[in-house]
Order: structure tokens, then sequence, then C-alpha cells
């Protein structure tokens, strides 16, 4: 998948790892001034973890996410992924990790409002230059899995906010990828469909062995995590293994 990318002294081939960030900044520029979201952030996530990364609002965790989910590139530091450095890649590059490599979930759903729920899950296939019936037959299997089969022709707008998620959940893994990606997934929902989505998730990383990012302030979702990154001000503030899984 990476045959392109440059090989030598930017390789990390630490045997498991699939994301590591290395002493990463993320500065903006706010007029004359500087602000830092992350500060030097080192961290590493195992293919086939559960990783919940906790922090409030402005703790820096949604930059954070952007890192991990190749949405974009650090001020300063190293960003590997499956062992090569994406720190300095362009946009198109980026696209094309994310397209072959990330599933993403967000708390706001980010369906196509026009499209019904198949032709949402068979979008990232058709970026991937999947033919139509191909696409529509890996969609169609999605929505099933999901139980949404019969919500196939439907809009966005006919659904609840539960089954849209769980249209989002279907959309993320049309491309079968490495990580889910997932931001607040459950900050729209009631408990009781927010359970359902992360046993969905849980199901997922343990049945098919995906790996699974949870970038949330809710505290109650890390119940499900192998290990809690806690985040604030830009920083680690520490990491909690978790043995209950």
């Amino acid at each position: 998948m990476f045959d392109n990318f440059a090989e030598g002294s930017n390789k990390d081939t630490t045997p498991s790892i699939l994301l590591k960030l290395n002493d990463v900044w993320k500065i903006y520029q706010m007029g004359e001034t500087e602000f830092a979201a992350l500060k030097g952030i080192d961290l590493h996530i195992s293919k086939g973890e559960f990783v919940v990364i906790l922090g409030p609002s402005g703790s820096g965790k949604s930059t954070l996410m952007n890192l991990l989910g190749c949405l974009d590139i650090p001020s300063k530091g190293t960003v590997f992924l499956n062992g090569k450095d994406i720190s300095h890649l362009g946009e198109s590059e980026l696209a094309t990790i994310r397209g072959q490599m990330i599933g993403f979930i967000f708390q706001q759903f980010n369906l196509i409002p026009t499209l019904n729920t198949l032709e949402n899950v068979m979008l990232p296939l058709e970026f991937q230059d999947a033919t139509p019936s191909i696409a529509k037959k890996k969609a169609t299997e999605l929505l099933s899995l999901v139980g949404l089969s019969e919500k196939a022709r439907n809009l966005p707008s006919q659904l609840s906010g539960g089954q849209r998620q769980r249209v989002a959940i279907a959309r993320s893994l049309a491309v079968d990828p490495d990580i889910i990606l997932a931001d607040e997934p459950t900050g729209n929902l009631d408990s009781k469909t927010g359970t359902y989505i992360l046993d969905f998730l849980y199901d997922l990383n343990k049945k098919e062995g995906k790996t699974i990012i949870i970038v949330t302030h809710d505290v109650t979702l890390v119940r499900y995590a192998e290990r809690v990154v806690h985040i604030r001000d830009g920083l680690v503030e520490s990491i909690e293994e978790r043995k209950n899984n």
C-alpha cells in the first residue's frame, strides 16, 4: 500500500505498531501570535487495539484526531503509519491513505443528505474506483450487517439518529479499513442506542481485529478501552492501561 513511500532513515519498523507520534506539535498562527494546540505528543497505537482518547473541550483531542486520521500534518515532530513517515505528505497522498486505511465515524454523522442510505455507503467505494455493481453489492452487505437492509432507499432525513450512525458505521467499513476513528460517536444518541453503537465497535475490534480509536470527553466510554489516553492542554497527561477487556 505504501510502496511509493521513501525508505531509509524515516522508517520506523517497530513490530505491531500501527500509529506512532514522536514529539508532535501542532501550532496555529493567530494574527501575530502562535497557539500550540499540541505540545510534544509522544504516543503509539498498536494494531488491533481499542483506544479511547479522553479530554475536555479545548484539550487538543480533536487536533490529535486529525493527525491520527491523516487529515492534517504536524508543525513539528513525526507521525508514522505502518512504519512509514507521513509527516510531510501532501493532501492528495493523505487522501489516498485515508481512502484505503481509515474509516471515520463522526458525531454529526456527515451523511450526504441528497443520497439515500445505500448510496451513502457506496460512496467510499466509488472514490476507490470500484465498479457500480461491486460497490452496490458491498454496501448492501454492510447495511445488512448493521441491521438496516430495509432502509436502503431512505434519505438520511428519514432516519433516526441511531440509524444514521449505523449508516455511518457501514460507510466507515466500506473499504475494509485497518483503523476505525470515531469522533464522539455517541454524542447525539440516547444511552440505549449509544450502547448498541459501542458494543458494535467492540465486536469489530474483538472479532474482526479492527483498530478502534475513539476521541471523546465522555468518561463512560472508557469501559470499552484497552488503553485510555488522557489529554489536557495539548499534552498527554497520562495513559491508563485497562485489564477488564
